[in-house]
């Protein structure tokens, strides 16, 4: 039998009961149902009234339930109605999950994910994000079936970071929502939402940050331990963060005075200034070739979340003294690549190659050119030898 549940007056009428009082299918085999739950000390008191739907299982003929929501002023039927296809369409694409699946749920699976696959430090960089981002918030409480565009617009703009943060942000929150889809614990429908989200355009702010000599070495100065080493290394080989926290000792060699990393476009070996080679001596003294060149001050490897804490509070209690002796602060926002920008527009500036620039930091030469081709020098005389007429 079924019931004119989306009439008002019809489930007031309704007796309470654990039973769900079902309207007319929605299509074959799949309902809508609502439940008026009595209190078990007082049968006729309603405790709460929400909506169910129901499938019948077509291998097993069994039927699955699902729990839309409580009935509220914007949670009516008809929103009922809608939540209910949207996990009928869930179950033909596969997905058999039914409860809460939240944001906050995706991420720890993908944080879990990375761990297996690609391993610890991949999983802790992904956690970092979510920790700051998604964990404990109203937007990570979100059920992903029901996450909508504005919903994660509004959490990314939210953020109060740089655009360029932002898109890693994004970047992060999106693989995890698409895994969850691979995983079948939410229907492919549902990552219309995100993909309709698109990454900021012209949004790499951490280039726009450069630090001159000064301060430089104001950031050292605020610097102390292990960190201090990171900072200082970053400056003298404009490696990225995560390389240099990687290194081993073997990947210094003091008889070629040569550095190898491995990064994005794999391991390359560059040349050491002798300030360079000053500090890797230093580290690499009495370590066994596996013992990694960059530690905490407990001796232990360094994460992401670690080093970016301790560059920020050097960076916000660095001081810098101009010729009439006021004091200035660092730029805001200086993180620990800003070095590599600074090492790369130095190196630039002071007559290296794009080039060598390009090699020496392990990216393209079409970025470097695209980004930093401005800077290079041209000499007089080089332009005095263009022939043109």
């Amino acid at each position: 039998m079924s019931h004119a549940i989306h009439k008002v007056k019809i489930r007031a009428k309704l007796e309470p009961r654990r039973e769900p009082y079902w309207a007319a299918p929605l299509a074959t085999g799949r309902y809508i149902g609502y439940r008026k739950m009595p209190d078990p000390k007082k049968p006729t008191v309603v405790t709460s009234e929400t909506w169910i739907a129901r499938a019948r299982d077509e291998e097993s003929g069994g039927q699955r339930y699902n729990a839309l929501g409580a009935l509220t002023e914007t949670f009516d039927y008809e929103a009922a109605c809608k939540a209910a296809r949207e996990w009928f369409t869930a179950l033909d694409a596969g997905v058999t999950r039914t409860g809460k699946f939240t944001v906050e749920d995706a991420c720890r699976d993908y944080v879990e994910d990375r761990r297996r696959e690609k391993g610890e430090k991949t999983a802790k960089d992904a956690e970092w994000r979510f920790k700051h981002t998604v964990y404990g918030t109203t937007f990570g409480a979100t059920e992903v079936a029901r996450l909508r565009t504005p919903a994660i617009k509004a959490w990314r703009d939210g953020l109060k970071i740089t655009k360029s943060g932002a898109n890693r942000m994004m970047t992060s929150l999106r693989a995890a929502l698409n895994l969850a889809v691979e995983n079948l614990k939410v229907s492919p429908v549902a990552a219309d939402a995100w993909n309709k989200v698109k990454q900021y355009e012209g949004a790499d702010g951490r280039r726009e940050i450069y630090l001159d000599v000064p301060q430089r070495r104001a950031l050292l100065a605020a610097a102390t331990g292990g960190v201090r080493d990171l900072i200082e290394a970053a400056l003298l080989t404009g490696a990225r963060p995560g390389e240099l926290a990687t290194a081993l000792r073997s990947a210094f060699d003091s008889r070629t005075k040569m550095l190898t990393l491995r990064g994005k476009t794999g391991p390359r070996t560059i040349p050491l200034s002798p300030a360079a080679v000053t500090l890797f001596e230093r580290l690499s003294k009495s370590k066994l070739p596996t013992a990694p060149l960059f530690t905490r001050d407990d001796g232990k490897a360094w994460q992401r979340a670690e080093w970016t804490e301790l560059v920020r509070a050097a960076a916000v209690a660095a001081v810098v003294k101009d010729e009439k002796g006021k004091e200035h602060a660092l730029p805001a926002k200086v993180c620990l690549y800003s070095c590599r920008h600074t090492y790369i527009t130095q190196a630039i500036t002071d007559g290296l190659t794009t080039l060598e620039v390009a090699r020496f930091t392990g990216t393209s030469l079409a970025m470097i050119e695209k980004h930093y081709g401005h800077l290079v020098p041209a000499s007089a005389e080089r332009v005095a030898k263009v022939q043109m007429l």
